[in-house]
């Protein structure tokens, strides 16, 4: 399936109209440029709206298939009425360098990476998580990312969900010109969304492949993560991908 420039504009509009339909309106015509007016607009607003909602997560190191799979057990473990808002703050998260072990006695954390490679708090209003961000400097992850073998990655199935039947789905992530840090804001905002939208839920095995750059999949997609080409500024790229079932 080709990920056409049109294909990209559908998407990522319908992202908005989903989260804001408020801003969705101001966006027509839909054109990469008012996309990204929309954007900054949201950024905007992140700061100044009272019911605003943000994730922070505490990121000691990076282990992508670990990130995926507690990522989702994150949003798995948010009620829905704290996930419906975080959806319309359109998942934004800040990532904050840190060890959650050495943190865990003066901050309460959502959820905490099996591992001990991340912590989640939230979504709350920043002012609710003013000292965590005082004490934690971003989290950088400047570095290149690079291509890996694919590895599949299971979702712990929980008694909430015994109903649902898991499914098995590809992940993509484009890793042309793109730094570990970008890839965890991407990968995040694509994984939540899905899991929020039942896209992604308890007992899915998701297997995480590497491509250099995103312009088509093997099969129809189930979800796809599309943001401004930063080379590009007015034109959209696929970052990451999730296909329908295996």
């Amino acid at each position: 399936m080709t990920l056409s420039p049109e294909l990209l504009l559908t998407v990522a509009a319908e992202r908005l109209r989903a989260a804001r339909p408020d801003l969705s309106a101001r966006a027509t015509p839909v054109t990469p440029r008012s996309l990204l007016a929309a954007k900054e607009q949201i950024a905007d607003d992140a700061v100044g709206r009272t019911d605003g909602v943000s994730a922070i997560a505490v990121v000691r190191d990076v282990r992508l298939a670990s990130w995926v799979r507690e990522t989702c057990a994150f949003v798995l473990s948010l009620p829905p009425e704290q996930a419906d808002a975080w959806r319309r703050s359109f998942t934004r998260t800040l990532y904050l360098a840190g060890r959650p072990d050495n943190l865990s006695e003066r901050f309460t954390f959502a959820h905490i990476a099996a591992d001990g490679s991340a912590a989640w708090t939230g979504p709350l209003p920043d002012e609710a998580t003013t000292g965590l961000r005082r004490l934690l400097k971003t989290f950088s992850g400047r570095g290149p990312l690079t291509d890996w073998r694919p590895v599949t990655v299971d979702l712990q199935r929980t008694a909430r969900h015994r109903d649902r039947r898991p499914v098995h789905r590809d992940l993509y992530l484009a890793t042309a010109h793109l730094t570990v840090s970008d890839a965890l804001v991407h990968l995040g905002h694509l994984l939540s969304e899905a899991v929020i939208d039942g896209t992604v839920g308890p007992g899915d095995r998701l297997t995480l492949r590497a491509v250099p750059r995103l312009t088509e999949l093997p099969k129809p997609y189930a979800a796809l993560r599309v943001d401004t080409d930063r080379r590009h500024p007015y034109e959209l790229q696929a970052y990451a991908g999730l296909t329908q079932e295996n």
